[in-house]
């Protein structure tokens, strides 16, 4: 039998790598694929209103939040070891600049202020940076015309640079521990770290939706954050589905070179060669990878109907992630699998 070219392969009946196999406790022992909730980071929806829990019908079991059940929720978390959470904004006015998301009154700056007063030091709050939640046309930035027609408008990205400075910092202010840029604006990074720095939060790290595909595993994220565009669809900024991999490292490139402190890949489970590169290619830089919210309600509607054993489907999904090189997963499952490793 051939050795395949492997070093350290030997021959049967010499080599049986099933004496790996037999006994849990060595099989346990030659794991390395370990998932640890305090790699995980919980994806959360804010609204305003009172003891308001509504239910997000595309993801079963997900919800959005009034700050009140918001800080009920945290503690929770806090308690299962779960690394952090990732806040999005459910505002009740929307604009066309999205002006909720760059007061100091607005609905994420006061749920920052709120999950701070009752978590401890160590546990993460991150908040997402874009625009789409906020503004009446669902797009992820200042619009500009291009066209004629009714619907020939397009993200102005060096206008909206100027907002998401105005954005981040309010959170800044708020206490936030770390922001998520989404919108895939050329240069967000830098200009966002430029307004830190220029303000005195120089030690605030950016984790950069670096590779970011126009996906079509966002639809229930839609109905979550009540951000789905009005007229057209956000192919113009973020990353084509088939685009060249080394479009993908490009853009992770750029980000580290504008002041990323950690980068991220999103969606996960369709884009884990992408995972792979970015991990091959920038060794030495953080990676984050966004298990979405498609790839989180197609596992729910399985399960639900009793086709998959969900437990073990989310194991090994999220395992996958990890295994392609994502040191930290952003996932709908972070309190389920918290007390599933418990």
């Amino acid at each position: 039998m051939s050795s395949l070219n492997f070093p350290n392969a030997g021959v049967f009946p010499v080599t049986r790598l099933r004496r790996l196999r037999y006994h849990p406790g060595v099989r346990r022992l030659t794991r390395e694929t370990i998932l640890s909730p305090d790699r995980f980071i919980l994806p959360l929806f804010v609204c305003e209103g009172e003891g308001i829990r509504k239910p997000i019908s595309a993801m079963p079991g997900q919800n959005q939040l009034s700050i009140d059940e918001l800080v009920k929720d945290v503690k929770e978390i806090e308690a299962l070891g779960i690394g952090g959470i990732m806040l999005f904004g459910v505002p009740e006015k929307k604009d066309a600049v999205g002006s909720d998301s760059m007061s100091d009154d607005g609905i994420v700056a006061r749920a920052i202020r709120a999950v701070k007063d009752v978590v401890g030091s160590e546990f993460l709050v991150v908040a997402d940076v874009c625009f789409c939640e906020y503004t009446d046309h669902g797009h992820c930035g200042v619009l500009k015309k291009h066209g004629p027609g009714e619907e020939d408008w397009d993200v102005d990205n060096d206008a909206t640079l100027a907002n998401l400075v105005k954005q981040t910092l309010v959170m800044a202010r708020a206490g936030v521990d770390m922001v998520a840029p989404s919108g895939m604006m050329d240069g967000e990074i830098g200009a966002i770290r430029k307004g830190f720095d220029d303000n005195g939060f120089e030690r605030l790290p950016i984790m950069g939706y670096s590779a970011k595909y126009a996906s079509a595993f966002y639809g229930p994220f839609r109905e979550a954050a009540e951000s789905a565009p009005r007229f057209g669809d956000r192919r113009s900024y973020q990353m084509a589905p088939d685009a060249a991999p080394g479009q993908a490292m490009r853009e992770i490139a750029q980000d580290i070179a504008e002041g990323a402190d950690i980068i991220m890949v999103k969606p996960a489970l369709a884009y884990l060669d992408i995972i792979r590169m970015a991990k091959d290619q920038f060794p030495g830089v953080p990676l984050a990878a966004y298990n979405v919210s498609g790839e989180y309600s197609m596992t729910k509607a399985a399960a639900l109907n009793g086709w998959i054993d969900e437990k073990r489907i989310v194991l090994e999904s999220l395992g996958s992630i990890q295994r392609a090189g994502a040191t930290i997963i952003i996932t709908y499952w972070a309190k389920d699998v918290a007390n599933w490793l418990r």
